[in-house]
């Protein structure tokens, strides 16, 4: 029996869709026409991916949940084999000082945002599955805490510590709300808090974005000048912005205008009304997620939907409390809205599991 999908959260994912490639069409506008000789190029990119992503949301959204409870693990192991791949020369290639892409012949992903998706369903099968050993520090904690060190691992080779931070929290999270004591959530907060700072002691560039974080004015014209722009713009925009597409900022003088610098553009040119819009829109997204994950089923649908829901919150806050000088860099992007093809289908794809949770949900 086929039930109606969810329209509040529908139309809740189509307007951040149609709204984020609006906000990247002006984002990109001088870059667009610098590689592309149009003002459309990425823009018109992004639309091309935004077609799969909404293609496979829909199919997500008719494949029963409990689908991907077999299939997670499997999941999981071609994501990690994918993540290995990015290494191999001919199929990997690096931007930034970063190996984080595979290309297939036109055709480039970053792995690591399959990774997301997959870890969440794998997670929330394995909780489900030991719901009653959550809290046993030999069958829950320490089982849990060697899956996040694999997954760590991956993502520091390439390295990749922002979606890693991202997954840590969102996994964190989900262990507590899957029977972990409090007791145990702090304890892996205080490993993963040992951990990441000696990251930042072994890596001079993170030990400098923490240095610019806490004193934003040390090297405007150097380590601190993404976020110096990033300054500018928000504050330019004032209440009300300087007018989409009348943004300065984006003519190469912010770096990254399109991905992980894209929020500074929202507040530039809708100002801080704009920029608390798509606030809004992204919280009431979560509010959707939380209130599936509550109508949901069984338990495994429960932590699926809660986990895509922080998945997506997380990377959302850590992305624009970044670029707003809140937090330490970290290169991640805002969901819906940055430019990446890998990240916009992932997105609208955990959208489609949500609606798909949903809908089961009503028939019960």
């Amino acid at each position: 029996m086929t039930h109606p999908i969810d329209r509040s959260l529908l139309y809740l994912t189509l307007t951040l869709f149609i709204g984020g490639i609006l906000i990247l069409t002006s984002a990109s506008l001088a870059l667009s026409y610098k590689n592309f000789g149009t003002i459309w190029g990425y823009a018109l990119r992004q639309l091309v991916y935004g077609g799969v992503g909404l293609a496979i949301m829909a199919v997500m959204s008719r494949v029963h949940y409990r689908t991907w409870r077999r299939w997670s693990l499997s999941l999981l192991l071609c994501s990690f084999a994918l993540l290995a791949l990015v290494f191999v020369p001919q199929l990997g290639f690096s931007s930034g000082g970063a190996t984080r892409w595979l290309r297939v012949g036109p055709v480039s992903f970053q792995p690591a945002e399959l990774l997301k998706l997959a870890f969440i369903m794998y997670l929330a099968s394995w909780l489900d599955a030991r719901r009653r050993e959550v809290a046993s520090v030999s069958y829950g904690m320490i089982p849990f805490v060697i899956m996040l060190a694999v997954v760590g691992v991956f993502l520091i080779m390439q390295p990749d510590i922002g979606t890693l931070f991202v997954i840590a929290v969102t996994a964190g999270l989900l262990y507590f709300l899957g029977g972990g004591r409090a007791s145990q959530v702090v304890t892996i907060m205080l490993l993963g808090a040992a951990m990441f700072y000696l990251l930042i002691q072994l890596a001079p560039y993170r030990f400098d974005r923490v240095r610019v974080f806490l004193n934003p004015a040390l090297d405007p014209q150097g380590k601190g000048y993404q976020i110096t722009q990033a300054s500018i713009a928000i504050g330019s925009g004032g209440f009300f912005g300087l007018g989409f597409g009348k943004g300065v900022q984006k003519y190469q003088y912010l770096p990254e205008p399109m991905g992980d610098s894209i929020f500074a553009i929202v507040a530039e040119e809708m100002g801080f009304l704009g920029a608390l819009s798509l606030v809004g829109l992204l919280v009431f997204f979560f509010v959707k997620g939380c209130g599936v994950a509550k109508r949901a089923p069984d338990v495994f649908g429960k932590l699926l939907a809660a986990g895509i829901s922080i998945g997506i919150m997380t990377q959302a806050f850590v992305n624009m409390a970044a670029i707003s000088g809140l937090l330490p860099l970290t290169g991640i992007p805002l969901p819906f809205v940055s430019y990446g093809g890998t990240s916009l289908v992932v997105t609208l794809a955990s959208a489609g599991v949500l609606m798909n949770i949903s809908r089961i949900a009503k028939s019960q």
